[in-house]
């Protein structure tokens, strides 16, 4: 699903070069689990953003889904991560004012799909997270973890093969966050590759797999018990 061969990422300046990420040599099977962690600015949500095709590598190789990366366009980029990827972010990133059938709707209507296909997506994600009574409800309505049910929705609606999640019970209290964590083992015992960052070594140890990121390289990469 994902692999990462010499990959690097340097950001330069008139005066500086920085490394964030140095010579990441990654593989996640299809179906994975697989929990990244490391120190504050260590480069995990770099590394995040480069799965999700939000940024581009200085070097080496990154396969996406069979897709070498390397030299796509704009165009070609989106059209991969729209087919390949959902994003569960640590901020619901909810808009206010619209409901959360509306919420989940906004990226599929930026895909052009036709509103019965739209409609069906919107009501299977949501009785997939347990929030199809709530279709009409607003954001202001819910609890936090309830809200983050609606993110997890709107990167479900997608039908990703690969979800990547930064943080995505870094709002929530204990209780919830095991809440959103049963969610996604759910999500990922159905078939759908999960990356999750985390700086809770709980969560992380429930992943099948563990990468520890530190100074942009990868430090470890062990096998956790579930």
């Amino acid at each position: 699903m994902l692999q990462m061969t010499g990959l690097g990422l340097m950001y330069r300046t008139e005066r500086i070069e920085t490394h964030a990420l140095r010579g990441i040599d990654v593989l996640v099977r299809e179906g994975e689990f697989v929990a990244v962690t490391g120190p504050s600015g260590s480069g995990k949500t770099t590394f995040l953003n480069v799965a999700g095709l939000l940024e581009e590598p200085s070097s080496g190789q990154y396969l996406l889904d069979g897709v070498d990366t390397r030299g796509l366009n704009d165009d070609a980029r989106s059209r991969l991560r729209n087919r390949a990827i959902g994003f569960i972010f640590q901020g619901f990133n909810l808009i206010p004012e619209l409901n959360l059938f509306d919420n989940v709707d906004v990226p599929l209507r930026y895909r052009g799909l036709p509103a019965a296909e739209r409609r069906e997506r919107i009501e299977a994600a949501l009785a997939q997270v347990g929030l199809a009574s709530r279709a009409r409800h607003y954001p202001a309505e819910l609890s936090g973890g309830q809200q983050q049910r609606v993110a997890i929705a709107r990167a479900l609606a997608g039908r990703p093969r690969l979800l990547l999640a930064d943080e995505p019970t870094g709002n929530l209290d204990t209780q919830m966050a095991r809440s959103v964590m049963e969610l996604l083992e759910q999500i990922n015992a159905a078939g759908t590759t999960i990356v999750m960052v985390t700086h809770d070594p709980d969560l992380a140890r429930r992943a099948q797999r563990h990468l520890h990121i530190v100074d942009g390289q990868v430090a470890e990469a062990d096998a956790l018990a579930a």
